[in-house]
């Protein structure tokens, strides 16, 4: 029984598994014997890869890609700080329509990360332009997906 464990352990999974699926068996060599496996004869167990997330549904299987790339974390800052920007533009009492300035300090991380996506940023929160460095008007600070930095905004 040690020596099917051992020989099982050693197999690759996928390639076995559509073997058991083709021909509804699979052979293994334990100590030297030639062992025929049926799927009555094993658990089949799955697991997920790190970073991959499966879903299976009437023989239908989506899998998709949990992994966050650089280009994913800099749009998720961009949202956040976007939904700060309209929570301040709120809370200072701005009408919607307003034109704003918005200030960026104490963070260089997420100041470049503004300059960098500025249109967007000022697109959304109609915004003419986005001062780095300083801050005027109404002022909040913040903690953006773990990084402190204060925020501005003022009306044109």
């Amino acid at each position: 029984l040690n020596a099917i464990r051992t020989a099982l352990s050693t197999l690759d999974g996928n390639a076995t598994m559509d073997e058991l699926n083709t021909k509804g068996s699979f052979t293994i060599n334990a100590d030297g014997e030639d062992i025929v496996l049926e799927k009555d004869d094993v658990l089949i167990e799955m697991t997920q890869k790190e970073g991959f997330v499966a879903s299976s549904d009437k023989g239908i299987t989506v899998v998709m890609d949990t992994n966050l790339t650089p280009e994913l974390i800099e749009e998720g800052f961009v949202r956040e700080i976007v939904s700060k920007i309209q929570t301040m533009r709120k809370d200072a009492g701005f009408e919607v329509m307003d034109k704003i300035t918005v200030y960026v300090d104490g963070n260089d991380k997420l100041a470049d990360l503004m300059k960098k996506n500025e249109e967007q940023i000022k697109s959304v929160v109609l915004a003419n332009t986005i001062e780095t460095g300083k801050t005027a008007g109404f002022t909040k600070d913040w903690d953006i997906n773990g990084e402190k930095v204060v925020l501005a905004v003022e009306k044109n």
